[in-house]
């Protein structure tokens, strides 16, 4: 008899932060804090801090794969969070990947993995992170994730558009392409200005001529949380739920209770001290409240 993992198995692909505010570094703490067993294979070394990136290493395509076959060659995955892909040749290696990984469960009668795709394509400046060529792989390995998380700059960029100025504009932006891709779609509204930052869950729905045009939408509304301490806010919700899903019964749940738990980290993020800069949200907030530490059980 087959015994159940006593914690979902989830597996980051994501860069760097060795200050350990976003990237794999980060998805790791979001893993733990939902009570998964966190994994990680690196796509790029960053030289980073909460100033911002100073220098970026791609070992390349070739140690990609070596590293995703390492992991899925002895660890059965319940659950893929993909974050930055850093180039095309990347992108499409895991895209190789994960087909390979989905054709062999099946085969062996069990299901794929849960994938959330965090489209890391524009920095908070603005600035492009990756050529015309990746970020069309990028869109094609959208296609193959169960949900997407973007930004509103990314789900722009996805979309070919401008990015969009109001709540409306991007709820268009994201029925569209839950549309075009199949894939659900997770808004973030963080980019946006006033009292509150709502996020919604965009399923597509399959209908008589293929997916329905409206899909379904499911409002996440919060008090936006007034600090500048949000490095990594994209990493650590779209690992969150990735490290849910397993655990819970469907999308929406899994990305209520992650959005719920992020404002909890960012409320809490000031008190870390961490960085001159945009510092880090603190993954740990529900565990052990900064300031705090717990006294170790006696021996014997």
């Amino acid at each position: 008899m087959t015994l159940a993992p006593a914690r979902p198995r989830v597996l980051s692909i994501a860069g760097t932060d060795p200050t350990g505010g976003a990237g794999i570094q980060a998805d790791l703490k979001s893993f733990c804090a939902h009570g998964a067993y966190g994994m990680a294979v690196t796509t790029a070394l960053v030289a980073q801090n909460t100033h911002g990136v100073r220098s970026v290493h791609v070992p390349g395509p070739a140690f990609l794969r070596a590293q995703l076959d390492a992991v899925s060659d002895d660890v059965e995955i319940d659950a893929v969070k993909i974050g930055m892909v850093a180039d095309e040749p990347n992108a499409r290696e895991i895209g190789a990947w994960l087909d390979d990984l989905a054709a062999s469960r099946r085969s062996a009668g069990g299901a794929p993995p849960y994938v959330v795709l965090d489209p890391v394509m524009v920095a908070t400046s603005g600035h492009r992170l990756l050529d015309v060529g990746a970020e069309q792989a990028v869109r094609e390995l959208a296609a193959r994730a169960d949900v997407l998380t973007p930004n509103l700059p990314e789900l722009g960029v996805l979309r070919g558009a401008a990015t969009a100025a109001t709540w409306d504009e991007s709820l268009e932006q994201a029925r569209a392409f839950a549309r075009e891709s199949g894939s659900a779609v997770l808004l973030k509204g963080g980019h946006l200005h006033g009292a509150t930052s709502p996020d919604a869950l965009v399923e597509p729905v399959p209908g008589a001529s293929g997916v329905d045009v409206d899909g379904r939408v499911t409002v996440f509304d919060a008090v936006r949380v007034a600090t500048r301490h949000t490095h990594g806010t994209g990493c650590s919700l779209s690992a969150a739920l990735a490290a849910l899903r397993p655990q819970r019964a469907s999308w929406a749940e899994a990305a209520r209770e992650a959005k719920v738990w992020l404002s909890g980290a960012l409320r809490a993020a000031e008190a870390l001290r961490v960085g001159g800069g945009r510092g880090p949200v603190d993954h740990l907030h529900a565990l052990v409240p900064a300031g705090q530490t717990r006294t170790p059980e006696p021996v014997g």
